[in-house]
């Protein structure tokens, strides 16, 4: 298990997307493994662009909130923060009903920096997108 608290279940992180962009675009945490971090978002009028399409920037707020959320699970949160370095998406093809859901699992965790493995699929687990994201650790101010 990599997460700093041992018994760390999933309604513990369901308060860290309260009052930002996630519970704006109605994310939900739905698993929570011994390496990795699951997470789905409606394909709907909050998530779509003009096209009636799955918009590429909600597939990366999808990503880059399970990266940064898997790294402050891994973290001392109280000896440091954890913050957005880089994200790279591929976006595979599209979704325009339904949910997508991501899985973040970790390619490194350091001292300094993780990076994780982000992939989307639809709900007929054709994927959608293949994200990377960096994450830098800094210690708290």
């Amino acid at each position: 298990m990599i997460w700093f608290k041992k018994d760390l279940q999933l309604n513990d992180i369901h308060r860290m997307r309260e009052n930002n962009m996630a519970e704006h675009i109605g994310l939900e945490f739905t698993e929570l493994g011994p390496d990795l971090i699951k997470a789905r978002i409606p394909v709907d009028h909050r998530t779509n662009q003009p096209y009636g399409i799955l918009h590429g920037g909600a597939s990366c707020v999808l990503a880059e909130t399970l990266g940064s959320i898997g790294s402050a699970l891994v973290i001392d949160t109280g000896k440091f923060i954890c913050v957005g370095l880089e994200i790279n998406a591929n976006h595979i093809r599209s979704a325009s009903e339904g949910f997508v859901t991501g899985t973040a699992t970790p390619i490194h965790i350091g001292r300094s920096t993780h990076v994780w493995d982000i992939k989307i699929h639809d709900d007929n687990q054709k994927l959608i997108c293949i994200s990377r994201l960096t994450v830098a650790i800094l210690p708290k101010k």
